[in-house]
């Protein structure tokens, strides 16, 4: 089958930011970043003090406290953990799977990035003695393992990390003298949060962890990029928040100001973005589940969908009729599913996933519908599922899916 360029790697877009796959703009965020649209003076490098002290308040309400100056925000997650990797230096470890644009920042740092397997119950967190295992190697090797990345709630996989097994992981990663950058982007998409912990490294080594957060997956529009990273309050902190913001400043990578405005107003939580997120949450929490039926139904696996926007599928069970068909690895499964459901739906390649397993991500953007009227119906509606739009498209899937079986 052909491949989309090289190493399959090509440039598609994926996820909640695809073509069709937003929900429309909150009326009072839109309304702030037109009152803001004629202010001529840009933000700061690293932002201005009402950007990051609004970024102090999310996350103080979220038992994280610290200042002002221990802020840095930028013009999407990339820039952001491109100058907070090369402030720290050394090797990168990671979980694999992971986000598709972590490894991206590493490589183009030229740094090693040494994926570290997850435990069965979740992605996002290494398994502490895989942790250990790998950490050993790579010095055996040579090599000088400095910095973990990891996510709670988990793109791609969708899972929460239970607390223990964040504790674990935390404790293996400082003992072996690792600093930790957690990715807590999708903190706010629990699709339980009532019944779900959520803890973050930064609650439990406070010194060694760094948050970051991209504001375009639960406060913001996909197609506005702002985000926020929180480093620790110590002075090797300091030193690397110093060196992370000359390197955005030699990137010109600054936050527009009338978005920067818009983003301190979201990160305030005001009624009109909290009630639109709980909604937004609720409506990818109900797709979430449909789409894993659909899945377990066909015969294929999946963890069952904790948090997000997406589900990460496992269809290794029915590799033998897909090898019929000529599919063989996720490259091939990306091609063949996109082809087929007219949606982008990525392989576990694109995350670093072992090209030989069968997994990809569906992602719940696509289901909202085609044009802006059908997204703002399956928002407000109180039976999303029942819509014919949504209906029509879980349709689609189940029949491309029991046609593998």
């Amino acid at each position: 089958m052909r491949r989309n360029g090289p190493e399959g790697h090509g440039p598609v877009r994926f996820g909640p930011s695809a073509p069709g796959s937003g929900l429309p703009v909150v009326g009072e965020l839109a309304d702030v970043l037109a009152a803001s649209a004629e202010r001529s003076t840009g933000e700061p490098p690293g932002g201005g003090p009402e950007l990051r002290e609004a970024a102090c308040g999310y996350w103080w309400r979220r038992g994280l406290r610290g200042r002002d100056d221990q802020v840095i925000a930028a013009p999407g997650p990339q820039p952001l953990l491109f100058a907070l990797i090369a402030a720290h230096g050394g090797d990168v470890l990671m979980p694999r799977p992971c986000p598709a644009w972590w490894t991206p920042q590493a490589r183009l740092l030229g740094r090693p990035a040494y994926h570290v397997p997850t435990p069965a119950e979740c992605g996002g967190v290494p398994d502490p003695y895989a942790l250990l295992e790998t950490v050993r190697r790579v010095r055996a090797e040579g090599g000088e393992p400095r910095l973990l990345l990891l996510s709670v709630v988990d793109d791609p996989t969708a899972t929460v990390a239970p607390p223990e097994t964040v504790l674990e992981a935390c404790e293996a990663a400082v003992a072996e003298g690792l600093h930790i950058i957690s990715d807590e982007t999708w903190r706010d998409t629990l699709h339980r949060p009532r019944e779900t912990v959520l803890l973050s490294p930064a609650e439990m080594a406070p010194a060694d962890v760094t948050v970051i957060s991209d504001l375009a997956g639960a406060l913001l529009p996909s197609g506005w990029p702002v985000a926020v990273a929180r480093l620790p309050p110590t002075a090797e902190g300091t030193a690397r928040r110093a060196r992370a913001l000359d390197i955005l400043t030699a990137l010109g990578a600054t936050v527009a100001g009338p978005l920067a405005v818009t983003a301190a107003h979201a990160l305030d939580e005001p009624g009109p973005v909290v009630v639109r997120a709980e909604r937004a949450t609720a409506l990818h929490a109900a797709l979430a589940s449909a789409v894993h039926r659909t899945v377990l139904a066909a015969g294929a696996l999946a963890r069952p969908p904790r948090a997000g926007r997406h589900l990460y599928a496992d269809l290794g069970p029915l590799r033998t009729r897909l090898a019929d068909i000529g599919v063989n690895d996720s490259m091939e499964l990306e091609e063949y599913l996109t082809g087929r459901l007219g949606t982008p739906v990525p392989g576990g390649h694109r995350f670093d996933d072992e090209l030989g397993a069968l997994r990809v991500r569906l992602a719940t953007g696509p289901l909202l519908g085609a044009t802006p009227h059908e997204r703002l119906e399956s928002l407000t509606s109180p039976a999303p599922l029942e819509l014919p739009h949504v209906a029509g498209a879980l349709s689609s899937l189940g029949t491309v899916l029991d046609e593998l079986r």
